[in-house]
């Protein structure tokens, strides 16, 4: 799969520095996987879950939240928001028109 866009895994990142290392796991993963539909997904995360049309992944043991919007059929994985969990919890990335 192509991940859109690393960047964004740079500059939260630097913020909070203990989530490097497991952002740099599901890079990696991630760009190697061939994902055809969720339960694939969930072969390889089985804490992802399908919310509204993003695809949501606990990171570093739940203190972080991956949103992304993944298009099968094209192999590619857009990274839409890396959030704390409260700023998950806070629900304003909802409001997203792709949600």
């Amino acid at each position: 799969m192509h991940v859109i866009s690393k960047s964004e895994f740079r500059n939260f990142s630097q913020k909070y520095q203990d989530a490097k290392k497991s952002l740099d796991s599901w890079h990696k993963v991630a760009k190697s996987s061939k994902w055809k539909h969720i339960d694939e997904v969930k072969a390889s995360y089985s804490s992802a879950d399908a919310v509204g049309k993003f695809t949501v992944f606990n990171i570093r043991g739940n203190n972080y939240r991956l949103i992304t919007s993944i298009d099968y059929k094209k192999q590619i994985i857009y990274i839409k928001y890396v959030l704390t969990h409260s700023e998950y919890d806070s629900g304003f990335w909802k409001n997203d028109p792709y949600y």
